[in-house]
């Protein structure tokens, strides 16, 4: 997380060379106001003031910093997290140099993307995590049906497809003080100008962008905005404690249920199953070769062709 911070500050080019190397041997924290001063100056593509103006949400959002670019704005939400952030405060930048997605994967984020992340400031019980994942996964679905996507789908745990290629990935990770979840950070990606030949040469075959589905170049900021709106309901009904409710609108959009998978679990053996649905918990039901069922928690599920 220092590093992160240093390289930003040093982007912004706020301090020497030789301050920059000094700042390693000071207390980082010292810096958040500056971090969220350089998050308010203007930016070319993601607008902060465009996407607050006509923001019809109470908290999600609300406070909003826009980087031109960070390493990975899931480090740059925990670090604000720790340092007076409000709940519901979201982090953009318009490129990401080094972000990382679900299992330690790299994430390619080049300009055109929306790249964003959330802090949530609530005790979620560890057993709720998955469910948070899902939801952020309906609300980005609702924001794409608003500017005129109407075949976006959730393949289980973390991504949304159209048209079986993807357009957005979902990382959740939560800060933990003696064991107690005290922040989670939601991060998501989407796809939404650019050209995938950008992308590194295993990604472009299996990755679609808005603009591509759309026929025409997207409003960043508007989806960003519509997103933001979406969410914010969702984790209301979160808060509610109406899990059912989500994750019947989950399995209304799911991608994955009704598929032949290829199961990847940590410290197993992966093996093919049925996707017969998804659990109460958030974990996806899985009928085996040999009939057996399955509740898969953690883990890849491999469509098979």
């Amino acid at each position: 997380m220092q590093n992160e911070i240093i390289n930003l500050l040093k982007r912004e080019e706020k301090f020497s060379e030789k301050t920059i190397e000094e700042l390693r041997e000071v207390e980082i924290n010292d810096f958040a106001e500056i971090i969220k001063e350089v998050g308010q100056q203007p930016t070319e593509h993601i607008v902060r003031e465009e996407i607050l103006n006509g923001l019809d949400t109470e908290v999600i959002g609300k406070e909003l910093y826009v980087f031109k670019e960070v390493m990975s704005t899931n480090t740059v939400a925990k670090f604000l997290s720790e340092n007076g952030a409000e709940n519901g405060c979201a982090i953009l930048s318009e490129k990401q140099s080094d972000a990382k997605g679900r299992l330690g994967k790299a994430w390619e984020s080049p300009l055109g993307g929306i790249w964003l992340s959330i802090i949530i400031k609530s005790q979620v019980p560890h057993s709720k995590l998955p469910m948070i994942t899902l939801a952020t996964g309906v609300a980005a679905v609702k924001a794409l049906e608003r500017i005129g996507i109407t075949n976006a789908e959730i393949k289980w745990p973390n991504d949304v497809m159209i048209n079986g290629k993807k357009v957005s990935g979902i990382l959740t990770e939560a800060i933990t003080k003696f064991n107690t979840i005290e922040n989670v950070i939601i991060g998501i990606g989407i796809d939404a100008n650019f050209d995938v030949n950008v992308l590194s040469k295993e990604l472009q075959e299996g990755t679609t962008t808005l603009d591509i589905e759309l026929g025409h170049r997207v409003d960043e900021n508007e989806v960003v905005r519509y997103f933001l709106e979406e969410f914010e309901k969702i984790a209301f009904a979160f808060n509610d404690n109406k899990f059912e409710e989500i994750l019947k609108e989950w399995r209304k959009y799911s991608y994955s249920i009704g598929k032949i998978v290829e199961v990847r679990e940590p410290f197993s053996k992966s093996y093919d199953a049925y996707v017969l649905g998804i659990s109460k918990e958030g974990a996806l039901v899985v009928e085996k070769i040999d009939g057996t069922l399955e509740k898969v928690i953690s883990g890849e599920c491999i469509i098979k062709k």
